[in-house]
């Protein structure tokens, strides 16, 4: 079935056989024109699952590029070009880079004779439609087949609808209907894959080809309690141990950890006389460094390594074989534990081998519930965006600016007829149009519009062509002297402590606008607020760890202290008489204040801490307990309590004066803020808060008190 050049290929790289998915995608590739999204897990052979058959079916004789890869990362993208310009060697075809690090010389001959294949960003993309749509239509209108890897790192997010949209205008543009193939080593079943088939533009013709090779996975859990901010000496102690004779990555889930980890364990290399090799990597680190240490792992044979990092090395960039995995404190969606254990024992006879340490009893809890989450077979569902009327205001100044103007009809007929946006009426799009005219982004000339003055700051600005935005950071200020900078959260409020430059810190004065808060040194020993740099949790993840406080089961991965401080949880919540788990939720109570355990998401919990200050119960969530603090006192809780259903007519209303008071809350989103106000409420309930499983939430739930 393949081509003789490809089976040459295959002939010269040894291979005795080959792969399941490889096997299964070269006999459904070759056999049909449908999509298909691949997925098997991490070194599988995917990449060579889609371009074996591709290669051998594509006619690279026809005119223009044939084949589009598109990648999340530039540096996949350095990484993927050798092993696919390798195969097409074999079949003399052209393989270009094509972002903005790459050879602009190279691009511009392309351009002047398109073929091959060309590796790319969305980013690119979409800069090649707004400054040089010519070249799309150059390059695009004869292409077969566009390749997606690591699909699931754009499922459910701007970036993701962002690519949708560009794939249904490149569609546009071609003389027939190009085929989709995507990547993943990660993805959720939910609705039979609806998520993910609905990306492509085409849920009927796109299938789902999964290998359930399983893989042996070791995992070890260990807890040492956090005296602070920094990570304790015997953690750090017990890690240099286990790792020095190791190929590893750690994953600590921020930057100011990763450098904390790196360097310490350097520190104590160096007191020992151990190897010299630990680095750190992510996305503040500069990029030649960054590429240094990728080669660095990739290439030496002998020597051991340790590189600490976020989530830059949790994709599938080639690093060669490691050792170990290590995740210090828990991850914040099964997903990227799967990615990141992946990376350990990527050759089919090792194992993977995990080491998750915690510092913190919560942290232990949600790392267990994760753990067993994913023994189960559960993936998180992606967070769809019915009517993402964000990135259609994006894609309106693209298209305005990538035809140099054009009729109002002409560019609601592109939004509309794109697939991306189907469920955004015509009426919508209109007001969206009209307010963007209003608010000077877009000029109207008799029926057309073009760019207009406040658009091309915006539009001419190389931020333009990315989901990406610059953390909303508020500058921390005491006595006139610049402390640094924490992250926009609705828990920066009067009277918090928060901790900074090894200080902890009593707010006194938060602007909104000015994105600045006053602070005074703290003396109360008030336990300062929890800035999580994960993402939101998924509420089965707090289903699990409810269940687990409840259960008597003890795990074999759990070492002595582990077991020990789980215990300590459970009988601290022992005092609670929950019998059902569906509708019962914990309500500690004491003198000084509340506290009310929901046990669900991330986003619901937002929405219940909303619903509550409509209706005066003032408080603030607790994110790693998934806990509300509430400030009032009992008996004022008690009455209040269902009091936020006689408010429903006043919610769009109460989140208008949100936006308007707060207007951080809609640093979700680069476009939002925009948008016309009706449409910014309207994005916030889909993507910010969750009203319906909120309040359905709380329909059923019975606060249960302590000791009642």
């Amino acid at each position: 079935m393949l081509s003789e050049p490809i089976r040459r290929f295959i002939r010269d790289k040894g291979w005795e056989s080959l792969r399941p998915i490889q096997n299964a995608a070269i006999t459904k590739i070759l056999g049909t024109e449908d999509n298909y999204i691949l997925v098997s897990r991490t070194a599988s052979g995917k990449t060579e699952a889609a371009f074996l058959p591709i290669l051998s079916k594509v006619n690279f004789m026809d005119k223009g590029v044939q084949v589009l890869y598109i990648s999340p990362l530039i540096a996949l993208i350095n990484d993927q070009f050798a092993r696919v310009e390798d195969l097409c060697k074999y079949l003399d075809v052209k393989v270009t880079k094509w972002h903005g690090e790459a050879n602009r010389t190279v691009k511009e001959k392309l351009v002047k004779d398109p073929s091959g294949i060309i590796l790319i960003t969305p980013e690119s993309l979409e800069a090649m439609f707004v400054n040089r749509p010519y070249q799309v239509k150059a390059l695009f209108s004869d292409l077969r087949y566009v390749v997606i890897d690591e699909i699931h790192s754009f499922i459910g997010t701007d970036r993701g609808i962002q690519l949708q949209s560009i794939l249904s205008r490149l569609q546009q543009v071609n003389s027939s209907r190009f085929s989709l193939v995507g990547l993943s080593a990660t993805m959720s079943e939910s609705n039979k894959f609806l998520e993910v088939k609905s990306f492509t533009g085409d849920v009927g013709h796109t299938k789902i080809l999964i290998d359930r090779t399983p893989k042996e996975i070791n995992a070890v859990f260990r807890f040492f309690k956090a005296d602070g901010e920094e990570l304790p000496l015997e953690l750090l102690k017990d890690l240099y141990k286990e790792t020095k004779d190791s190929k590893v990555l750690i994953f600590p889930n921020s930057r100011g950890r990763a450098e904390e980890v790196a360097v310490k364990l350097k520190k104590i290399s160096d007191r020992v006389k151990g190897h010299p090799n630990y680095f750190s990597h992510h996305s503040s680190v500069d990029r030649q460094v960054r590429e240094y240490v990728e080669y660095f792992a990739k290439n030496n044979t002998y020597q051991n390594f340790c590189i600490s990092c976020t989530s830059t090395l949790e994709l599938g960039i080639d690093i060669g074989s490691v050792d170990e995995v290590v995740q210090i404190d828990s991850t914040h969606s099964i997903a990227s534990l799967i990615q990141r254990v992946g990376r350990s024992g990527r050759k089919d006879d090792q194992q993977s081998n995990l080491f998750l340490y915690a510092t913190e009893p919560w942290s232990l809890l949600q790392s267990i519930a994760c753990w067993l989450l994913y023994r189960e077979g559960f993936i998180e569902p992606s967070q769809v965006t019915e009517k993402p009327f964000d990135i259609l205001l994006h894609q309106a100044l693209s298209i305005t600016k990538g035809h140099s103007g054009l009729p109002i009809a002409e560019l609601i007929d592109q939004l509309g007829t794109n697939s991306t946006f189907k469920h955004i009426k015509g009426s919508e799009i209109k007001e969206i149009i009209d307010h963007l005219i209003e608010i000077d982004l877009l000029e109207k000339l008799r029926q057309e519009v073009i760019i207009g003055v406040e658009g091309e700051k915006l539009v001419n600005s190389r931020n333009f062509y990315s989901m990406f935005q610059s953390e909303d950071n508020f500058k921390v200020v005491n006595a006139g002297n610049n402390i640094g900078e924490v992250p926009y959260s609705p828990q920066l409020v009067e009277n918090e402590n928060i901790l900074l430059a090894a200080r902890i810190w009593k707010i006194k004065f938060v602007d909104e606008q000015a994105k600045r808060v006053e602070v005074i040194p703290a003396n109360d020993g008030k336990k300062p607020i929890f800035f999580g740099g994960a993402g939101a949790i998924h509420p089965k993840v707090r289903e699990k760890m409810f269940e687990i406080l409840y259960s008597t089961e003890s795990y074999d991965f759990l070492d002595e202290p582990s077991a020990i401080e789980l215990n300590v949880l459970r009988k601290d919540f022992s005092v609670f008489d929950i019998i059902d788990q569906t509708s019962q939720r914990p309500l500690k109570v004491s003198e000084k204040k509340l506290e009310f355990f929901t046990f669900t998401g991330s986003r619901i919990n937002r929405t219940i801490q909303f619903l509550f200050d409509m209706v005066g119960i003032v408080n603030l969530v607790e994110e790693q307990k998934s806990a509300l603090e509430i400030k009032v006192s009992d008996e004022e809780f008690n009455a209040r309590w269902g009091s936020w259903k006689d408010s429903q007519v006043e919610l769009d209303l109460k989140i208008q004066q949100k936006v308007e008071s707060s207007p951080s809350i809609m640093s979700f989103s680069k476009w939002a803020a925009y948008l016309p106000i009706s449409y910014q409420i309207r994005l916030l309930k889909q993507k910010y808060f969750d009203f319906d499983s909120a309040e359905k939430l709380l329909d059923q739930m019975q606060p249960v008190r302590n000791g009642r």
